[in-house]
């Protein structure tokens, strides 16, 4: 595995030296957050009602009515590649809220040989890998952030909207980049138990400036959703759909496109039994089967999801776990829920 990451160093520092880059530049933040939602392939978008619409629609976020915190441990690549989410979200008032996020993906301890390969004299000794010092090589971290604020507020019963201010930083080793972007989104109600959703990332392209005086640029990505509630069984079921349409020419690197415009699916459903017990199951748009399974308590929620890295070559499984912690509380309740 620090064979993998010192390859993913060479990359990323290629980055580095190419010209502005618009594609892929933001990848860190598609990945997405939560145990329920990627159990559910990332289809997220009209069902989001926790702490984490303030990633996948801000607009949802409107949707709670106590105070929560959500946060989330993942690790990919045979433990190689952290992935971590943490989540508050406050109702404000009788129809708004507020929320902080912040994810961070990283790989801790990549080797350093750069000096290694240097003699006392500055000159280069690649010619001879006995001539390599190993009391030269040191350890670094390649880290993304991003930071998100989100404000939301509900219009009525049927419809609420928001918008997020997000900050990101990149280090990698020296260098380092920082940006801010912009996230609209939108949740609609037109009849009962059916939901749809629209969130907008990136919405004015974002700007990444690196230290090393090269640039990036994250397009806009557009995510549709929708999901409808069926009771049966004793529970709920929720078969829930999002579709991707990102603007910067993935063409064959996405599952459809139409010129410079690339589409990806994400379909989900689960099945909620009398709010104690959840099973889901989901696609991706990376090609992925998706299972989780969610335990409701009365101030937490546990939710597991698992995916598998497959191929000739399989890259080991994920594993994402997240605990919701909610102040179910009168004390704490929204204005308008209080008794």
């Amino acid at each position: 595995m620090r064979f993998v990451a010192v390859i993913l160093f060479g990359l990323l520092t290629w980055t580095l030296h190419a010209q502005t880059v618009g594609k892929y530049a933001g990848e860190f933040m598609a990945i997405g957050v939560g145990g329920r939602a990627l159990g559910l392939g990332g289809a997220h978008v009209a069902l989001a009602n926790d702490a984490t619409a303030g990633y996948w629609n801000p607009g949802a976020l409107a949707r709670i009515n106590y105070p929560e915190a959500v946060i989330m441990h993942d690790e990919r690549f045979g433990s190689l590649i952290n992935y971590d989410f943490a989540s508050v979200a406050l109702p404000y008032g009788t129809d708004a809220s507020l929320g902080l996020s912040v994810l961070r993906l990283g790989i801790d301890g990549i080797p350093d040989t750069r000096r290694a390969w240097m003699d006392n004299n500055g000159n280069g000794v690649f010619d001879n890998v006995d001539r390599l010092d190993y009391d030269k090589i040191s350890y670094f971290n390649a880290a993304d952030w991003a930071i998100y604020f989100t404000y939301a507020k509900r219009a009525s019963d049927h419809l609420s909207y928001g918008a997020n201010v997000k900050l990101i930083r990149r280090d990698l080793a020296e260098h380092s980049a920082t940006g801010i972007g912009f996230d609209a989104g939108v949740l609609y109600s037109p009849l009962a138990n059916l939901y749809v959703g629209a969130t907008a990332q990136d919405v004015t392209t974002t700007f990444l400036a690196w230290s090393t005086g090269q640039n990036e640029l994250i397009s806009p990505t557009l995510k549709l959703g929708t999901a409808y509630f069926v009771y049966l069984l004793g529970g709920r079921v929720a078969p829930t759909l999002d579709l991707d349409l990102r603007f910067e020419n993935r063409q064959y690197a996405s599952l459809a496109h139409l010129g410079p415009v690339s589409i990806d699916p994400h379909v989900g459903l689960e099945f909620d039994y009398k709010n104690t017990v959840a099973l889901r199951v989901g696609y991706n748009d990376v090609k992925q089967f998706t299972l989780g399974a969610g335990v409701h308590l009365r101030m937490l929620d546990v939710d597991y999801s698992f995916a598998k890295f497959g191929g000739d070559e399989p890259l080991g499984n994920t594993h994402r776990i997240s605990l919701r912690f909610v102040l179910q509380n009168e004390r704490f309740a929204r204005e308008s829920n209080r008794q």
